[in-house]
């Protein structure tokens, strides 16, 4: 298990999130998906959040990231989906039909830690999830 550093601290905070297109409409593809990997980069490398794996599927994003202790996991989420869903829809004029309501991304997200279990299953299963209609995020 290999730790982060900040300022005056060591962690090995890593988190599996998953969020859906609001609807669960098929829309991320071809160039918004290559869209909106670059601003869920972008973003992660704002808040000094660290991408381990992340895929994108059609209707949804599955994401393995570290965060640092001073972000709270909802924090991260928030400006994530907020900021891509923003900037897709300023940027593909074609959604307005199909969103109406200005929102991009279903309500909520899934959360989970690796806890005590490796870091393994989680990365094999993303894995798995990349190679059945998907890309990956991670560089």
């Amino acid at each position: 298990m290999s730790y982060s550093t900040g300022g005056h601290t060591r962690f090995h905070h890593r988190y599996h999130v998953v969020w859906t297109t609001k609807y669960r409409h098929k829309v991320m593809q071809g160039a918004m998906r290559e869209r909106l990997r670059a601003i869920i980069r972008q973003s992660c490398d704002e808040m000094g959040v660290r991408i381990i794996k992340g895929v994108l599927a059609r209707d949804h994003i599955h994401i393995f990231v570290s965060v640092p202790p001073k972000l709270a996991i909802s924090t991260v989420v928030q400006r994530l989906k907020g900021r891509s869903s923003r900037r897709i829809q300023i940027e593909f004029p074609e959604l307005r039909k199909r969103y109406w309501g200005r929102r991009f991304w279903a309500r909520g997200y899934f959360s989970t830690t690796s806890g005590n279990v490796t870091d393994d299953p989680v990365l094999q299963y993303l894995e798995l999830h990349s190679k059945r209609d998907a890309t990956g995020i991670s560089r």
